[in-house]
This record gives C-alpha cells, structure tokens and sequence, in this order.
C-alpha cells in the first residue's frame, strides 16, 4: 500500500469509527439492490471493513454469487456522509471473532461465540467518497442563501474526497 493510500485509509478510518450504524447494499439474485443496516465492527489497516452476521440470512447466502457491496454512513449533525464500495464474502474465523466481539453483538447471538449461526462479513475496500463540511450549520444556511440569491452553487462548504484502494 502506497503512503498516500495509507493516508487515506487513516482519514477514512477516523471518519466512521465513531458512525456505528451503516447501510449495508447487496445485489439480489434479480441483480435489484437491496440495503438493511449493520453494526460496523471495524476499519482494519489493511482496508478490511467487518461486520457480524448470521448465515441465514438471503443477503448472506447471495454474497458468494454477488460480493460487489456499497456501505453508507452518515452523521448529519456533523455533515459527514461516507460511501464505501468493495467486495464482501462470508468469514468464519474464531480468532477474528474474538477479537471483535462485544456484548452488543451477544444480543443477535444467544450462543456466544459458539453459536453455530454465527459468521463475519469481510468487505475488501476498493474504493470511497466522503463529504465533510466542516464550516458551521449558520456558514452553510449563508452560502446556500448566498447560491439562491446568485444562481451559483455553493463553494467552500467542505471537502469530497474521493479514494481508490
């Protein structure tokens, strides 16, 4: 991994570690998209992005035959939006699991770690877009009024940034 990728996994890592919920969107077999929202466990140094799940899940079971997946987070409180696109497949790895584990997750799996159902979802990172604004709410309401009044967008709300891993 180049420097500026490293960068930009670091970046990207600090903008969602504290958005726990995302917007997990699989293909279905009918190629139609679908989404549910997922607890992200971790951004990993490697570009790995992880979740818990149970195999019994239809979207789990489609993973192997579509893997290309976009995970969305956002905070709109801080104006932070973040799009993640890779590939996902389904991981069954003790260790991993103990790594990752917390109480919350025990309460999707009675079992613990031992419960048979219980697996990980590995998204490998190929890309990402992030929006940050970080002039504040009255800044933005100003240069939005300011677009209105001159017919031109916006400027200098915040960054896009685009990453490709």
């Amino acid at each position: 991994m180049s420097n500026q990728h490293h960068e930009q996994l670091v970046t990207l890592r600090a903008k969602v570690k504290d958005v726990k919920f995302g917007m997990f969107t699989t293909s279905n077999p009918d190629l139609s998209l679908s989404s549910r929202p997922m607890t992200s466990q971790q951004i990993d140094t490697q570009g790995q992005l992880w979740f818990f799940t149970s195999d019994e899940y239809t979207f789990v079971k489609n993973l192997a035959a579509q893997p290309s997946v976009n995970v969305t987070f956002a905070e709109p409180d801080d104006s932070l939006y973040v799009s993640i696109s890779g590939r996902a497949m389904l991981i069954r790895n003790r260790e991993k699991a103990e790594e990752l584990w917390n109480p919350m997750v025990g309460v999707w799996f009675p079992g613990g770690l031992d419960d048979p159902h219980l697996a990980l979802i590995n998204v490998d990172i190929q890309s990402a877009e992030y929006w940050d604004t970080t002039s504040s709410k009255m800044t933005q309401l100003f240069a939005m009024a300011k677009g209105v009044l001159t017919g031109k967008r916006p400027t200098d709300l915040g960054e896009h940034v685009e990453i490709k891993l």
